[in-house]
Parts: structure tokens; C-alpha cells; sequence
């Protein structure tokens, strides 16, 4: 049996935490090639969610995630980047919704 009080969402944690410690890349670029990636792996909503937070502390905004989808778009594809734009819409309003409720 696993261990921990959330054992999947501290072993996805922790498997950041190794790849943040063998990289060189500064925040912003690893933030968008993050997202190029999740978008290239058909990466469901909550993998994009789980990103809004570094994304935004790393500076990007909504234009530099289009950049990133339209760089992108002609290696992945039509079907996979207007998935990534749905789901990062869905993460968004999830995280928004979220913070709301936080803040009630």
C-alpha cells in the first residue's frame, strides 16, 4: 500500500522536485516547455492545472502560452493543440473557481 497522507499527489511532488534539480533552465523557459510538452502528450486538464501556479510565478502570461501553441502547433497537430486549448480554458476556470473559494 502507498504511503503518506496523499501518496500520488506527493510522489508527483517529488518527481518535480528532481526534474526543477537537474535542469539549468531558468523558471519562465521551463514553464513553457512544460506546456509544449503537456500539449504534445494529449497531458489531460489537471496536468495543466497543476502548472498554473509555477507558470504564473514564473512570469508567463495567456499570450506567451499562445506563443508557446502556435511554436508548437505544426510538430503536434491541429487536434492536439485545440485539445491543449480547451484544457488549459477548463484548468483555468477550475483554478479561478478555486480561488474563489478560498477567498469566501
Amino acid at each position: 500500500m502507498a504511503h503518506g497522507d496523499n501518496p500520488v499527489m506527493e510522489t508527483l511532488v517529488d518527481i518535480n522536485a528532481v526534474s526543477l534539480s537537474r535542469t539549468e533552465l531558468d523558471n519562465r523557459a521551463l514553464m513553457l516547455v512544460r506546456i509544449a510538452a503537456l500539449a504534445a502528450v494529449e497531458a489531460p486538464m489537471m496536468s495543466y492545472l497543476l502548472h498554473i501556479g509555477p507558470a504564473e510565478d514564473a512570469g508567463l502570461t495567456v499570450d506567451d502560452v499562445e506563443d508557446v501553441l502556435v511554436a508548437v502547433s505544426p510538430i503536434i497537430g491541429t487536434a492536439r493543440t485545440a485539445a491543449a486549448v480547451g484544457r488549459i480554458a477548463e484548468a483555468l476556470g477550475l483554478a479561478i473557481q478555486l480561488t474563489s473559494e478560498d477567498t469566501e
